[in-house]
């Protein structure tokens, strides 16, 4: 422990004593704002520790440094309100590199662990430094760390002109989500860029005519707050980002500058030019474990502030319920934690100007203080009911690794889900799955057997085939089976059950027969998702069949495997041109049109009139039937449309409908199993359909069109 001898402070530091001079250093500052506050002539640092004995604040010169340039002692007399402890430094700006020690019991019994051996991070801290050196074990090993410790920043997060840059608020019947990873965006060789550009948020910038040409309207990005990239099996790199060491700094790694305030300047550059391009920012957050993983791992921050708050605990105190499937479990329901979370999901909409948030493992946040999931968890409805996050897209990953299953019954009126039941079910489809054809019609309305029930919008589902965990599309398509041996856990990783089909050949395959079927399929499965009621999500590649050969773990990949290759533009020129028209069918509207909304149930009871089979009006909903058709008027776009699936290994006559459109037949829009360039045509030049059948291909999705007026929109039949 320190000593306080008069109006000066010993600290042995490393067998050497600093003498501190308390007069000079200090004054006792304020319990809030958290975190390190710029004010006029200093920074206030104030944070939670309700356990520990004293509290140092450390200062240094560089984030590589093993010794402190200053340490401010926190007087429990002075320097503690409640269980805040906060101190005033004069003369401290912006880019001063701090951290803290805690002192306190070591009894992991009883759920304590102070380590004053450990540098400890600002939770609030808004930017990190990294040193060169940077080493997780030590930070789990007896002894000091400060050298190879992270530390915090002093940040301004005013000092930024935006430039009247606002989030853009697109509603979500116009959204289609792009989820992406920033650093394997451009990380490629490929990618045209200079080196130092290479995956970082200037690197993103410089792709966004990539984005726009493509069409898509939100980015949705993987975890961007500060993780410890040696989160990950010895000799590989936590990629995905799924480790955060803080909820309000961008990560350091994805900035071309090495300044630690470079990245947030940087990230904020990133946001601007998105919006300017009309795109918006969506970010993939983890508030339901850290870095700092279970009972054997680092002392970061949180643990070695205040465990027992900061971390769910089993009955054994010593152990961490793990919720997550990482080793611990964030106490969301705490009311400091509460604070927490939302705080930093003001920061990044206010601050950042992040337009919406994507949450990991949400079910998590439903769970008290003991692990039972609770009906009304406050912390759900804090960030639901928090006026500051008004407007803000929420999106939840209604499920936990403890099998806490949500999908459809999330709390809240404005959570939407991310649907992992139509991955599956439309996955199922399209293998010719036994009874998956209702299923799949389901799925096409927008989940009305899930969500029906709410009497909410038809944009409560987000609709997916693929993400960033899991086989990609092209893998989808090209695998049985999972390949993760690269992960170095003998393939015991990842998911079993993929509900793929390799269309013959495990794997890259030379045969033209084979290849075309994954084309098509490809494209299927992109019609599908892009066409069906709810919110359309691919994740970054699928339009141009980017493959992960086979891995679908790939969180410790920071390669080839799982990098955006821009060669791959040429290679499927087809599909990128055949995702480009659907999305811009899609978001393309009369200026003069108003979209109408309707009800689920109301979707649900005008669609069902107009389902078929190979016959009309005699749709198969046995368990060994292979297809399916809709129709639909889109009386608000003065569009009919008439849409065919043909999963099935041969090719179909379907029935058609007569046409209502006064004025002309039935024209062709997509026809999956025609070759490239016919397979989608452009708006206004599509062919008509001659006779009173059409011939659907095996392994397709038909579109046919008509109508009076040529006006511009269209989504599907059940979603006007």
């Amino acid at each position: 422990m320190p000593a306080a001898c008069g109006k000066y402070f010993m600290m042995l530091y490393k067998d050497e004593f600093v003498v501190q001079d308390l007069a000079a250093a200090s004054t006792a500052g304020r319990s809030y704002p958290m975190g390190a506050t710029l004010t006029n002539g200093g920074v206030n640092f104030s944070i939670f520790s309700r356990s520990a004995y004293s509290i140092e604040l450390l200062f240094f010169n560089h984030a590589d440094d093993a010794r402190p340039s200053r340490i401010i002692p926190m007087d429990p007399a002075e320097n503690r309100t409640y269980h805040y402890w906060h101190v005033f430094v004069p003369d401290v700006g912006a880019g001063q590199i701090y951290g803290f020690r805690a002192y306190g019991p070591f009894e992991p019994a009883k759920g304590l662990r102070f380590d004053p051996s450990k540098l400890l991070l600002d939770p609030y801290g808004r930017a990190i430094a990294v040193p060169k050196n940077y080493d997780r074990l030590a930070a789990r090993l007896k002894g000091d760390n400060t050298a190879t410790a992270m530390k915090s920043v002093v940040a301004d997060p005013h000092a930024y002109d935006w430039e009247g840059d606002v989030p853009l608020k697109r509603p979500w019947a116009r959204t289609i989500i792009y989820e992406m990873h920033v650093r394997g965006f451009t990380a490629h060789p490929s990618s045209g860029l200079v080196e130092s550009k290479r995956g970082t948020y200037a690197g993103l910038v410089e792709k966004i005519p990539y984005l726009q040409h493509l069409g898509i309207t939100a980015v949705e990005l993987l975890p961007v707050f500060q993780f410890d990239p040696q989160d990950a099996p010895a000799g590989r790199t936590n990629y995905w980002g799924y480790s955060p060491v803080s909820f309000f700094a961008p990560h350091q790694a994805y900035s071309s500058s090495r300044d630690p305030l470079g990245a947030l300047d940087e990230f904020r550059d990133m946001v601007k030019a998105l919006h300017r391009a009309g795109i918006e920012v969506i970010l993939d957050v983890v508030f339901n474990h850290t870095a700092e993983n279970g009972h054997d791992g680092p002392t970061q921050c949180f643990r070695g502030l205040d465990n027992s708050t900061y971390y769910l605990l089993c009955d054994d105190r010593s152990r961490y319920a793990n919720f997550t499937g990482t080793g611990n479990t964030l106490n969301a329901n705490h009311p400091v934690i509460r604070r927490m979370i939302v705080d930093s999901l003001r920061y990044w909409v206010n601050e950042m100007h992040i337009d919406g948030f994507r949450f990991d493992l949400a079910s998590i946040l439903a769970r008290d203080s003991s692990g039972a999931v609770m009906s009304n968890p406050p912390v759900l409805w804090d960030i639901e009911s928090d006026p500051a996050l008004a407007g803000a897209k929420m999106i939840a990953e209604a499920w936990d690794a403890a099998g806490l299953y949500q999908v459809g019954n999330f709390v809240g009126d404005s959570w939407k889900e991310w649907n992992d039941r139509f991955r599956d079910d439309i996955r199922d489809f399209f293998r010719c799955a036994d009874d998956s054809v209702r299923r799949a019609a389901d799925r096409l309305l927008g989940s009305p057997g899930i969500y029906g029930s709410k009497e909410r919008e038809i944009e409560e589902s987000i609709n997916f085939v693929a993400c960033h965990d899991g086989f990609t599309l092209n893998d989808v398509v090209s695998y049985n089976h999972k390949h993760n041996e690269d992960n170095g856990e003998g393939n015991r990783d990842g998911c079993e059950e993929n509900r793929s089909w390799n269309c013959g050949v495990e794997g890259p395959a030379d045969d033209p027969t084979i290849e075309s079927f994954r084309n098509r399929q490809v494209k299927n499965f992109l019609a599908t998702v892009l066409l069906s009621g709810g919110v359309p999500m691919f994740v970054m590649g699928d339009e141009v069949r980017r493959s992960q050969h086979g891995n679908n773990n790939a969180y410790c990949q920071d390669n080839e495997i799982t990098w955006f290759d821009w060669n791959l533009l040429t290679k499927h020129a087809d599909v990128l041109r055949f995702v480009k028209l659907l999305i811009e069918r899609r978001v393309t509207r009369d200026v003069e049109h108003e979209y109408r909304r309707a009800s689920l149930s109301q979707v649900l009871r005008e669609a069902l009139q107009a389902w078929h089979g190979v016959k009309l009006n005699q749709p198969d909903w046995s368990p060994c039937s292979h297809s399916i058709a809709i129709g639909g008027d889109l009386k608000s776009e003065g569009v009919l449309v008439h849409m065919i699936l043909n999963p099935y290994w041969e090719p179909l006559e379907f029935e058609l409908p007569e046409s209502k459109a006064k004025s002309e037949r039935w024209r062709r829009w997509i026809d999956t199993a025609l070759d490239p360039p016919h397979e989608i045509c452009e708006w206004n030049a599509e062919p008509p359909v001659q006779g009173s059948t059409y011939h659907a291909g095996a392994r397709s999705v038909v579109v046919l069109i008509a109508s009076d007026s040529r006006m511009p929109g269209l989504t599907t039949g059940v979603q006007a």
